[in-house]
């Protein structure tokens, strides 16, 4: 996860040691999960040049959105690990999230942050549009294209509350 929002931030593509500089580890750690990413197509090699007899390989991040439906797999010991996977991952989403919240205020910011809580009432469809319209505006503002512009973490989740995933009593 690390990695990818390292790449994300990226304005150009870039080798996996600049990537492993910015973040304060090996390369050599990096590379092993570069490589990962790069064979379930996350990461994209877009340029190779060779530097004093070395050849370096350039990268880009996915651009786009990975929905992943338990419902696909029929194997019940898949689904299992998939629900064990998903909860690492959300538990990692959650926690980040707070961390950078957390850190924002502590660094004495006028505004920390926002946060907001709510239940709300849409259908499949409505949740939907609302999914798309807020990943359209996060992927439009990824990069900085002004210099007035301040950076922002934003964390969404979205969670069908009923079993249909659409409505309840």
């Amino acid at each position: 996860m690390k990695i990818m929002n390292f790449f994300h931030k990226s304005d150009h593509p870039a080798t996996i040691k600049e990537i492993a500089d910015r973040m304060g580890e090996v390369p050599a750690k990096v590379y092993y999960h570069a490589r990962k990413l790069e064979r379930i197509g996350l990461l994209e090699l877009v340029d190779t040049k060779q530097i004093n007899g070395i050849t370096a390989k350039y990268y880009r991040a996915y651009e786009g959105t990975v929905s992943i439906s338990r419902d696909e797999v029929d194997d019940q010991s898949i689904k299992e690990i998939f629900r064990s996977e998903s909860q690492k991952l959300a538990s990692h989403m959650f926690d980040s999230a707070k961390e950078k919240y957390l850190d924002s205020a502590e660094k004495g910011r006028k505004r920390a942050g926002t946060i907001s809580n709510s239940d709300v009432f849409l259908t499949k469809e409505e949740a939907e549009e609302f999914l798309k319209i807020a990943i359209e505006f996060a992927q439009t503002h990824s990069k900085r294209s002004r210099s007035e512009q301040e950076e922002y973490h934003l964390f969404l989740s979205l969670s069908a509350m009923s079993e249909e995933g659409s409505q309840s009593n």
